[in-house]
């Protein structure tokens, strides 16, 4: 693994095989990503695919790819020899999202494609509405600190826009936030502490702490 990526001081570990509600969490609406595209002089998507695959490419056999559709994680197979994180049309926001669903998922969710879980489509009921937050609520944390590591602005995402009910989006805020402040009381696990700390050397931006990572606008 690149030097940059070796991790920050405390870890812990979180690289089990995920005993999350075996329910895909739903891909954001991408045109929630369009809006950013002023950022995109300062935020390339491909400096996004240099810092991932630097990190996990050896050693975890696994690269970051541009797509040109929704989403999805493959494993490798008789086409390709390697694993694929696939974000939606170079969208920046899409790329950190599905690599914050990758270092969630344990080795063995690691080997089915998007990880085993089933799609959930936009338009959810009160109670898929609240199982997609519950699982959807680790990796927004993770993507969260990830921005704030790369300088670049985070939204949480209720994600069900055409749903038959109105997402309580500040109370899911609030629950992504309370995941972040126990990460940085209880430490980061290996894979998406390396992506912190290559994004904040790439970036050149100052370590974690709770003001830093929850002050900034979303």
């Amino acid at each position: 693994m690149n030097a940059v990526c070796s991790g920050l001081a405390e870890v812990r570990p979180m690289d089990g095989p995920s005993n999350e509600n075996s329910q895909r969490t739903c891909s954001l609406k991408y045109d929630e990503y369009s809006a950013l595209t002023d950022l995109s002089m300062t935020h390339d998507y491909q400096q996004l695919i240099d810092i991932f695959n630097r990190c996990f490419s050896d050693e975890y056999n696994t690269q970051l790819v541009k797509g040109d559709d929704e989403p999805i994680y493959l494993p490798a197979d008789e086409q390709f020899s390697y694993h694929r994180v696939i974000f939606a049309h170079g969208y920046y926001a899409s790329g950190m999202h599905e690599i914050s669903h990758w270092c969630i998922a344990g080795e063995e969710r690691r080997k089915l494609v998007d990880f085993g879980y089933w799609y959930c489509p936009d338009g959810r009921d009160a109670l898929t509405q609240s199982q997609f937050e519950v699982v959807e609520i680790k990796p927004q944390a993770l993507e969260w600190m990830f921005c704030v590591a790369a300088g670049f602005p985070f939204n949480v995402s209720c994600d069900n826009l055409e749903g038959d009910c109105e997402p309580d989006r500040i109370t899911f805020q609030r629950k992504v936030r309370e995941q972040v402040l126990w990460h940085l009381e209880n430490g980061i696990s290996s894979r998406p502490a390396g992506f912190i700390q290559a994004l904040q050397s790439f970036y050149n931006t100052p370590p974690l702490v709770p003001a830093l990572s929850l002050t900034r606008k979303i």
